[in-house]
């Protein structure tokens, strides 16, 4: 018969191991991607990606799908919970920048670099970096 310490230890050696494998799929997106902007580049663009997000989830022209998926982001990053805690010093901030490098590519190659044009709040280098960053050509 087995005993409620070894089914607590069994439920969180699976958590473990699940997050493990979360942990090693952004590290490999991040790796995969690395010829676009850095995580340098979109942590020092925060701001400014922040208000993108936030106009483009507004925006009605855009799809219901594409602001759904926006709204999920902007409530992963408002929301205390991390893949990797943020105290953990480096990581803790860096998994959050590759959810958002990888959810800002995913919806802005769908919205189209128009959209993240119209809605840019920040400077013309910092448009040119989140192009990059989601793979997007600047159409001006």
């Amino acid at each position: 018969m087995t005993t409620w310490w070894e089914v607590a230890l069994g439920v969180f050696g699976g958590l473990l191991v699940l997050w493990l494998a979360l942990v090693l799929v952004l590290w490999i997106e991040q790796r995969r991607h690395a010829s676009g902007a850095s995580l340098r580049d979109l942590l020092r663009l925060a701001p400014d990606v922040a208000r993108l997000l936030k106009r483009l989830t507004a925006d009605p022209t855009l799809s219901i799908g594409v602001r759904i998926w926006l709204t999920v982001l902007l409530v992963y990053l408002l929301s205390p919970i991390d893949v990797i805690p943020d105290f953990v010093p480096v990581l803790g901030y860096a998994d959050d920048a590759i959810v958002v490098a990888i959810a800002l590519r995913f919806a802005t190659r769908r919205a189209g670099s128009d959209a993240v044009q119209r809605h840019w709040p920040g400077t013309p280098d910092g448009l040119t970096a989140v192009l990059r960053l989601a793979g997007l050509k600047s159409s001006t």
